[in-house]
């Protein structure tokens, strides 16, 4: 009997153990990819209009939601857990609600750290820039006349134009983007007809390229 009382509360010893080492094992993993993911700057995260450079912004904005508050179009959204911009701050994906480029930028203005510059003008606003992602996909590529990205564009004429081109042997009108007047709000992207948007806001220094590595002047 006591034989058999000593082999349980080892088993259960045992057992006990195991749990115990299991969970500080997974929250110290949780607690590390927390750190990790509070640290990094996402690649494609779209900022509210105002923001500072990404490693300026993360550093300033203390996640208090304020922006997201005063946008009256419920544009902007904190980051959660398991999304790709560091955990609460804020973003927004310009697919499902754009930015609606209000004249007196609210959400810049209700920013009490100066994450966001309170004193932009909306025009200035510099959330990315449109990119012309889809080509086999944009119907103007497929022979149909299609503007739609260049009539709701907000600032229309200067910042998406059609313009004359040549694919596959044919001339075509293809939509232009042109970055100086882009604030990549992402209004052509949200009214983009194509299943996935032919035509996508991108931070800008992805949407234009950035510096090569082979700079020149660079010696072999």
């Amino acid at each position: 009997m006591a034989s058999s009382k000593r082999k349980m509360n080892r088993r259960t010893a045992i057992t006990e153990t195991a749990r115990a080492a299991g969970a500080v094992c997974l929250g110290g993993f949780s607690l590390a990819a927390l750190v990790h993911m509070a640290r990094q700057a996402d690649a494609r995260a779209l900022r509210p209009p105002g923001a500072q450079p990404e490693a300026d912004f993360l550093s300033a904005c203390v996640r208090c939601g304020l922006c997201v508050q005063a946008c009256p179009y419920g544009t902007l959204s904190l980051a959660e857990w398991g999304q790709e911009p560091a955990v609460g701050t804020p973003f927004f994906t310009p697919r499902e609600v754009p930015c609606y480029m209000c004249r007196d930028v609210p959400c810049a203005r209700a920013c009490p750290t100066g994450a966001l510059d309170g004193d932009i003008a909306i025009r200035d606003a510099n959330m990315g820039v449109a990119v012309l992602v889809g080509h086999e996909d944009c119907l103007n590529y497929k022979g149909m006349n299609c503007s739609i990205c260049v009539r709701v564009c907000p600032i229309r004429g200067d910042a998406i134009t059609l313009e004359p081109g040549e694919y596959n042997g044919r001339r075509i009108m293809i939509p232009t983007v042109h970055s100086r007047h882009c604030t990549g709000c992402g209004t052509c992207e949200k009214h983009c007809v194509t299943g996935h948007a032919s035509i996508r806001v991108l931070p800008r220094d992805l949407g234009l390229g950035g510096s090569g590595r082979n700079r020149a002047g660079r010696k072999a």
